[in-house]
């Protein structure tokens, strides 16, 4: 009896482990990798190659290409045979992960030795085309990947200058003494912080050109990186608002003066045109009056023009009230 409940046990057991467990299927949202006795499935020895890597690099991440199952299935495996299946989907983790401790904010040392709070998210995906590193290569392969993903974020920030901000330091003097009144660049453009808060899609696009490679060396594919937040400690960032407002104070005092001078400016210019405008219209008819005499003389002599001015008198004499003749000829009064 006992002989017969091994041999049947046995039986199960091969029926459970050669025919039942010997089907499998892959989700929509996963690839699968078939090992046997521990070796992955791979074509050839033809190494993942990535032309962004350096010829150090290269040499150091030489990954094989493995047979990657797509989902579907029932696919059949032997005992000897194991699936390893991966999450190919994207996902989204805080820059605050870390499996090893508790924290809600990422310290990062700025230029001008200012500790400063990051926080922001990062998108990735497991690398189809490169399972080998994140299967078989890394033992956490996405707590190895953040960790290279802060200490790059925080090489950025200790080294971060906004190329605007330096060309305007640099034109300061010059400036300065053409304007001669000390109304220089903002010299804001200077402080590491606030340059890192205006330039934050200039910092998300360097940090993702800096991990382009890694689903080459860990299998895992940096889709974009939201750094969303950098604040200094509590007393810089009241000092900071402290300056930024008397900063936009001075400004709107300085736009309003801007504006009132070229009011008054906009002003006496059209005070000039007018009294040109009315000068003109005064000095017209003389010009006029002018040509016309000159004709006159011209065509019909000094007699002609002394006719001329007798009739203009007329109508002058008929409104005058009092008439004053001086010594002479009477004719010409």
């Amino acid at each position: 009896m006992l002989f017969t409940a091994f041999l049947f046990g046995l039986t199960l057991y091969a029926i459970y482990r050669v025919v039942i467990r010997a089907f499998y299927t892959v989700k929509p949202n996963e690839r699968a990798v078939l090992t046997s006795f521990g070796r992955a499935q791979r074509f050839g020895e033809l190494p993942v190659d990535d032309p962004r890597m350096t010829e150090e690099e290269r040499a150091r991440y030489r990954f094989p290409r493995l047979q990657v199952i797509r989902p579907g299935g029932p696919y059949f495996k032997w005992p000897w045979q194991e699936v390893r299946k991966v999450d190919v989907a994207t996902q989204a983790l805080d820059l605050t992960w870390d499996p090893t401790k508790r924290q809600t904010t990422i310290e990062a040392v700025t230029k001008d030795n200012l500790t400063t709070g990051v926080n922001g998210q990062v998108r990735f995906r497991v690398s189809e085309d490169n399972l080998y590193p994140f299967v078989f290569g890394v033992a956490d392969p996405l707590e190895h990947v953040m960790g290279y993903f802060v200490s790059v974020l925080r090489e950025r920030i200790a080294n971060f200058a906004d190329p605007k901000g330096q060309r305007l330091l640099a034109m300061m003097p010059a400036t300065s003494e053409a304007q001669g009144d000390g109304a220089g660049p903002d010299l804001s453009e200077g402080v590491s912080i606030n340059d890192l808060r205006k330039n934050l899609p200039l910092l998300n696009e360097y940090m993702e050109q800096q991990c382009a490679t890694t689903g080459t060396r860990y299998g895992i594919e940096l889709e974009a990186a939201l750094i969303t937040q950098i604040d200094p400690p509590l007393e810089v960032d009241r000092a900071l608002s402290a300056i930024n407002s008397t900063r936009n104070q001075v400004a709107a005092d300085i736009s309003t003066a801007r504006a009132d001078a070229e009011q008054q400016i906009t002003m006496s210019k059209r005070a000039v045109d007018i009294a040109t405008n009315n000068a003109q219209a005064e000095v017209a008819p003389l010009k006029e009056l002018a040509e016309t005499l000159v004709r006159i003389k011209a065509e019909g002599g000094s007699a002609a023009l002394a006719a001329y001015v007798r009739n203009m008198r007329i109508p002058l004499l008929r409104r005058a009230r009092r008439i004053v003749q001086t010594t002479g000829n009477p004719s010409q009064a």
